[in-house]
C-alpha cells in the first residue's frame, strides 16, 4: 500500500493512502485530534491506576506514543492491532517526537521496532503488544485480558464499511470491562446507532479542531438481557 507523509494544521505528520484518498489523521491537526479524542475523552477518563487499553488501528504510532507519554502517572497495559503496518523507514521520517518530546525521539521509534505478538515491557509503566490481527474476523479477540479504555481509530465508514459493523463492537465489547469507555473521531449517526444496537452506552462530545463531534461511549456496569 503507497503512503504519503502529509503536515497537516498543527504542523503534525500523517499519512495519506491515494488508494482510499484517506489520511491516516485529521487534516485539521493529527496530534490535536489525538490528544483531544483518545487521550483527554478515554485515557484520562479511566479512573483506574492500572488501564488495561486496547486500540484498534496502530497505524503510525501516535496514539501509542501519546499514552507511553502518559504512563509516568499510570501503569499502562497497551495492546493494539494492526493489519497493514508502516514501515521502519516510514515511522522514522515522522515527526511527532521532534514535535511533542524530542528526548523520548527513541522510544518512539522502539515502538515501531518490537516484536510483534510479542509482549514487551517498554517502561517500568508501559507494557506494549502488537498484533497483526483482523478485528472483522469474529475470532481474532481472543484475549487473556479484559480492556477499561479502547481507542477506535480506523478510516472512516466510508473507506472501510466492515471495520464498523454491530459484530465488530459486539466483538469489542465482549472483551471489555463493566464500565469500560470505547472512544472514537467519528460521530456519524449510522455509527452511533451501530454501536448502540451492539450494546454500548454512547454519548456525544465536542470534536477536535476540524470535526463537531465525537463519540464516547460506555460498557453497561448491568448487562440489560
Amino acid at each position: 500500500m503507497k503512503r504519503e507523509i502529509k503536515t497537516t494544521a498543527d504542523g503534525s505528520h500523517t499519512l495519506f493512502v491515494p488508494e482510499l484518498n484517506e489520511h491516516y489523521h485529521s487534516t485539521h491537526g493529527a496530534w490535536q485530534e489525538a490528544i483531544h479524542v483518545y487521550i483527554n475523552a478515554g485515557l484520562h477518563h479511566c479512573p483506574k491506576s492500572e488501564i488495561h487499553v486496547l486500540e484498534i488501528g496502530f497505524g503510525t504510532g501516535l496514539n501509542a506514543f501519546l499514552t507511553l507519554l502518559e504512563s509516568t502517572k499510570k501503569k499502562i497495559v497497551y495492546t493494539t492491532l494492526e493489519l497493514h503496518p508502516i514501515s521502519i523507514e516510514e515511522a522514522q521520517k515522522l515527526n511527532y517526537a521532534s514535535q511533542i518530546s524530542p528526548e523520548n525521539e527513541q522510544l518512539f521509534i522502539h515502538l515501531h521496532q518490537v516484536d510483534w505478538e510479542k509482549r514487551i515491557d517498554i517502561t517500568p509503566h508501559f507494557s506494549f503488544l502488537k498484533l497483526k490481527r483482523d478485528i472483522t474476523n469474529h475470532t481474532s479477540l481472543d484475549f487473556s485480558t479484559h480492556f477499561d479504555v479502547v481507542y477506535f481509530d480506523a478510516f472512516a465508514p466510508e473507506k472501510q464499511p466492515e471495520m464498523w459493523t454491530q459484530k465488530v463492537f459486539e466483538n469489542i465489547l465482549s472483551v471489555c470491562n463493566p464500565g469500560a469507555t470505547l472512544v472514537t473521531y467519528c460521530a456519524k449517526g449510522i455509527v452511533r446507532r451501530t454501536m448502540q444496537e451492539a450494546g454500548w452506552e454512547v454519548e456525544k462530545l465536542m470534536g477536535p479542531p476540524g470535526k463537531r463531534e465525537m463519540l464516547r461511549t460506555k460498557k453497561p456496569t448491568i448487562l440489560h438481557l
